[in-house]
């Protein structure tokens, strides 16, 4: 999986287009992830006990992968994610500027 939980993204399409975020979850069974603050929906919570009362719930619903595509923290810009091994280590890169995610 190439997003990784509290990276920072740019939605590419749907709705929320142009927006960014960062990832709360990624699902990788569903090829989904949350981002905060984007796709979200308002949830009606019933009380759970008695003399509790109801509320709305703001909650952000999972985005596909394809969707997003991850800021580089060095030079700004939404890019795709490259792989370099150093060492043992495997590293990930940004495509554009080749530094380090």
């Amino acid at each position: 999986m190439k997003i990784k939980k509290g990276d920072s993204v740019k939605i590419l399409a749907g709705k929320d287009r142009g927006k960014s975020g960062k990832v709360l979850r990624v699902m990788s069974d569903t090829g989904r992830i949350a981002v905060e603050g984007v796709n979200t929906v308002s949830k009606r919570m019933r009380p759970t006990k008695a003399g509790q009362k109801g509320q709305v719930v703001v909650v952000a619903r999972p985005l596909p992968i394809p969707r997003v595509a991850v800021i580089c923290p060095s030079c700004k810009a939404a890019t795709r994610i490259g792989y370099k091994v150093n060492g043992s280590s495997k590293v990930r890169i940004c495509r554009k500027c080749q530094a380090q995610i």
